[in-house]
């Protein structure tokens, strides 16, 4: 009779240890994806708030611009001038020459200092919006900044955008292990995704 119920067992035993293997969550991506650094952070970007000082003139003044979405600075009498992928020295010598070509001014020395730079981080964040940049930011300070992840947030899913490219990254796999969490630039744009649980 024992023996019986073994082999009548044995079919059933095999197809749950088989459906059971099946179930079983299939395992993560190991790693988050390299992303490049294709811009130095030496380079002004859009979204870095810039202190322009002119000196050495009559009317020396100072002034505190942002670059705009298509890489562009307005100052006064010269108005548009290209900003971004510039480093600041470049910049400098760009208002500089942009001054004397236009007659507004003879000589003039102009600084330019870099304020401020961002990262932006929207979707399910506690507090979507701007963050100050600074050289250790990385995805999961970010996320932090922005008061954590809401209850819906999808945490495996966020993308990072750079460049005009999107990366996904694995934020709780960032969490554990901080060799895969990668530093942001200024400019980059976090979002995150609401769950569909």
């Amino acid at each position: 009779m024992d023996f019986f119920r073994r082999v009548a067992l044995g079919p059933l035993i095999l197809a749950v240890a088989v459906w059971g293997s099946g179930c079983a969550s299939k395992p993560s991506a190991a790693a988050n994806p390299v992303i490049p650094a294709i811009s130095s952070t030496a380079q002004l970007r859009p979204g870095d708030s810039l202190n322009i000082a002119l000196q050495g003139v009559p009317d020396a003044s100072a002034s505190t611009v942002q670059i705009d979405d298509q890489g562009m600075i307005n100052l006064p009498f010269i108005g548009s001038l290209q900003a971004a992928g510039a480093s600041t020295a470049e910049l400098s010598q760009r208002v500089r020459e942009t001054y004397i070509a236009k007659k507004i001014y003879m000589t003039v020395d102009v600084s330019v200092s870099v304020t401020e730079r961002f990262v932006y981080v929207g979707g399910e964040v506690q507090r979507p919006g701007r963050i100050i940049w600074t050289p250790d930011l990385t995805v999961a300070k970010a996320v932090q900044s922005a008061g954590g992840f809401t209850l819906y947030a999808k945490e495996t899913a966020v993308t990072l955008v750079r460049e005009k490219t999107a990366y996904p990254i694995d934020v709780k796999l960032a969490q554990k292990n901080p060799n895969e969490d990668p530093r942001l630039l200024p400019g980059d744009s976090l979002q995150v995704p609401r769950s569909p649980f």
